[in-house]
């Protein structure tokens, strides 16, 4: 049943008839044979999916709510005129493992002069998005010379976060305290948006996932490495481990966020670690990832072959296939199609990124028909070596093939 709530609770309940029930079940199918990613967010406002408690009452899940739902907490912190920085206000509230890892990432905590405007990242499966801020008098805020807001969040969406931290950092150099804040932090989590004629306006609506996972430039990747980037679509295609390094967090961060789109029929950011330091915690927490494309600032981590399958030299625009991964990313015939593909595609002034990135996902789902073809020949739909082998395939093509089953739960154990 389609319904538009906006002026509604999120949740109603009520007593249903038999025949109502019928009718609601086949409006519901439907709704539920079209995939969420698949709606428009204008839709999203304006559906609501019915289905029924263990009471027998109708209950009704408004799409749109649960949008501002992925947001988890905001936080605050200051440097102040004796050039101290600390944590001062959260809401609702942050485990202390997380904060730490959190002051780490912020820049007024750093030894470096270094100032990040807006920086964000991944720890224990919570999105964290830093925005900074120098206070320029006159304003409230007399004691603070810097400040940062810290919003924490369930998904990937640099835009969406960057637009509302923002907002929230112009209230609190406004009014110089954090209820503000808080208040606007509230509406956005329970309406969705946030207006105000002298900050600006915010809707959670407007900032579309699929938006934020095309942010980035596939066409810039292949630009620095041409027929290289085969390397990196193999290794992510097969789940290993990639490590990125830049000095730079605005580079770091603006070429790992791309790296994903390479396999755009996973649709998976869940992998993208971009801003991690070599400290046991977030280590820890990257190595429980069976693969991951990870970012460092520290050139330390070139000598960390414990972490990565294949390393990426960001400056000097060098790719490494570790040792141990070079057996499993052996190349051939196939990976020189997909590679040439994919620079052909790339270098065509009249493609768009997301042209390419359709073009790369075409050859992919391509590879993964012919997987699950060979796979449904198998006892139970599982691959084996044994059945691979009997169908001839160059060494190279064999080996990708068995790695990309495993990868794919296609292999038989």
């Amino acid at each position: 049943m389609v319904y538009n709530f906006s002026n509604h609770e999120r949740i109603i309940t009520a007593e249903v008839s038999p025949a109502v029930i019928g009718c609601l079940a086949a409006c519901l199918l439907p709704l539920l044979s079209r995939k969420k990613e698949e709606i428009s967010h204008r839709e999203r406002e304006n559906i609501a999916f019915c289905y029924l408690d263990v009471a027998g009452a109708i209950k009704v899940w408004n799409m749109a709510a649960t949008e501002t739902q992925l947001m988890l907490s905001v936080g605050l912190i200051e440097k102040d005129v004796n050039g101290d920085t600390l944590w001062v206000w959260c809401y609702p509230s942050v485990g202390s493992d997380l904060r730490q890892v959190l002051l780490s990432k912020c820049c007024l905590t750093q030894d470096s002069r270094d100032f990040h405007t807006f920086v964000f990242g991944q720890f224990c499966r919570i999105w964290y998005y830093i925005t900074t801020v120098e206070v320029q008098e006159p304003t409230a805020l007399n004691k603070v010379t810097h400040f940062s807001i810290v919003v924490t969040a369930k998904d990937f969406n640099p835009e969406k976060y960057a637009a509302l931290s923002r907002i929230l950092c112009r209230m609190y150099t406004k009014h110089g305290s954090p209820v503000k804040m808080m208040e606007a932090y509230v509406t956005v989590l329970t309406k969705g948006i946030c207006q105000s004629d002298e900050n600006g306006s915010f809707l959670i609506k407007d900032y579309d996932v699929r938006k934020a996972y095309l942010a980035g430039s596939v066409k810039d990747v292949v630009s620095q490495f041409g027929m290289e980037t085969i390397i990196l679509y193999t290794a992510l295609m097969l789940k290993k481990r990639i490590v990125v390094h830049h000095p730079r967090i605005e580079a770091l961060l603006e070429f790992t966020r791309v790296l994903p789109t390479l396999t755009w029929h996973r649709k998976d950011w869940s992998i993208l670690h971009p801003y991690v330091h070599l400290t046991d915690a977030e280590l820890e927490d990257l190595k429980k990832c069976p693969g991951y494309v990870a970012g460092f600032v520290d050139p330390e981590v070139s000598n960390r072959s414990d972490l990565f399958d294949v390393y990426v030299n960001l400056p000097d625009s060098v790719i490494t296939v570790s040792q141990s991964a070079k057996e499993a990313m052996a190349m051939g015939k196939l990976h020189k199609d997909i590679g040439h593909l994919i620079v052909q595609s790339a270098e065509d002034a009249e493609r768009s990124d997301s042209q390419v990135i359709k073009d790369i996902s075409v050859k992919t789902k391509e590879i993964l028909a012919n997987l699950v073809a060979l796979a449904d020949e198998c006892e139970d739909s599982k691959i084996t070596l044994e059945g691979l082998k009997q169908h001839h395939f160059p060494p190279a093509t064999e080996n990708f093939l068995f790695h990309l089953a495993a990868a794919e739960q296609l292999l038989r154990i």
